[in-house]
């Protein structure tokens, strides 16, 4: 089968394998040239498949010598369609780190339901040495959650609270189109809280200590995004940073439940990137094409792969142990949020058009960004060629 890019309204509905394993390989070969992190060995990521899931597994196993369980719900490729793009990257890390010698498994199923945890629970006393993780690493990311003792399913929605909120989305060629989010009801705000807070990261944590699974010492880390002034509209002020407060406020809570372990509980505040929903989103998309070029041009921009080595070798597992801010949150924006960096978005913003996205944006690096999450625009990938999609 030959695999192109199908997009639909910014949004790319397929996958490639080849595409995929060779991204997931290039991170890995990436990673074994930087300076080995001195960390535990036994890790768990629960959102294993894309972004900075898979690349804190691929730092932890490939820098850290971690042996790595990881979940994710991905869809299996089949003789007529491909899967996700998690479904193969999955699959080639395990194949690379066994291949090292490394445990490494992924589990495929919905890490929301009570079932997968009792699943993971089992295989973790099989599958780790003494039975116990010293990490956990939250990266969960879905639209829909259906809450396990209910079975009632709720659905994020990307809203602001009080007032609406206009501004450009851009779609992959740069090109823009004003759009404007209305204000969430009450139950709108709350159901995205139940899909992206911390409920279930609690319930993980919980139902694992009660498990005797959890290591002393244990550290667990969830991922969230704070940004710029610039976008507080329509993510810190609208309905997904009512999400992610909540998801702050359960680290604290889960502090206290891991005290008896000295362990940690803890969010890491990461810096914007290109994923699939970031693409979709007014005015982000566009201080994204900006803030990219901007960093670049200093030297200072990250990707995946680079935050979350940067992450577990400085902020986590230095020789100063777990660096945070004064509110308790490792911050791996802060060359985003540098004041020099925010000082040229914020010049640019108001003025933004198609010319000047055109001449002060990364277009390009966008673009291909986005490509490259499904496996495709990959430099040697023949993308003529028949695939095996299975």
């Amino acid at each position: 089968m030959v695999i192109e890019p199908k997009i639909m309204n910014n949004i790319c509905l397929t996958s490639h394998p080849v595409g995929c394993e060779a991204i997931v390989k290039r991170d890995i070969e990436w990673v074994k040239t930087q300076p080995k992190i001195t960390m535990p060995k036994r890790v768990l990521v629960l959102g294993c498949s894309t972004g900075f899931g898979l690349a804190t597994r691929i730092s932890a196993a490939f820098s850290g010598g971690a042996d790595t369980l990881g979940v994710s719900f991905e869809k299996e490729g089949s003789a007529k369609r491909p899967g996700t793009p998690g479904f193969y990257n999955n699959r080639t890390f395990d194949a690379a780190a066994q291949a090292e010698g490394l445990k490494a498994e992924s589990i495929n199923a919905d890490a929301f339901s009570h079932d997968t945890r009792k699943t993971v629970i089992a295989k973790i006393k099989d599958f780790f040495e003494g039975g116990q993780v010293d990490m956990v690493v939250y990266s969960l990311a879905s639209p829909v959650r259906t809450d396990p003792d209910t079975g009632e399913m709720y659905k994020s929605v990307l809203k602001t609270l009080k007032d609406p909120y206009t501004a450009f989305a851009m779609d992959l060629s740069g090109k823009l189109k004003s759009m404007t989010m209305e204000p969430a009801s009450a139950e709108e705000t709350a159901a995205t809280i139940k899909v992206m807070g911390g409920e279930d990261w609690s319930l993980w944590v919980k139902a694992l200590k009660e498990a005797g699974v959890l290591a002393q010492g244990i550290k667990t880390v969830a991922y969230t995004y704070i940004g710029s002034p610039m976008t507080f509209p329509i993510y810190r002020e609208g309905t997904i940073g009512q999400a992610k407060l909540h998801l702050e406020a359960s680290a604290k809570d889960l502090q206290k439940e891991l005290s008896d372990l000295k362990g940690e509980a803890f969010i890491s505040v990461n810096k914007a990137l290109v994923t699939r929903s970031s693409a979709v989103i007014p005015g982000v998309s566009v201080y994204i094409a900006l803030l990219f070029k901007i960093m670049k041009e200093k030297g200072t921009h990250e990707g995946c792969r680079e935050q979350m080595q940067r992450m577990l070798t400085d902020k986590i597992y230095g020789s100063e142990g777990t660096v945070m801010d004064e509110t308790g949150m490792v911050r791996m924006d802060d060359w985003e949020l540098a004041d020099d960096v925010q000082a040229e978005v914020t010049a640019l913003w108001d003025s933004v058009d198609e010319e000047l996205l055109a001449a002060k944006g990364d277009l390009e690096g966008f673009k291909k960004d986005y490509m490259e999450l499904h496996g495709f625009e990959v430099e040697g990938v023949d993308y003529s060629a028949d695939v095996d999609t299975l």
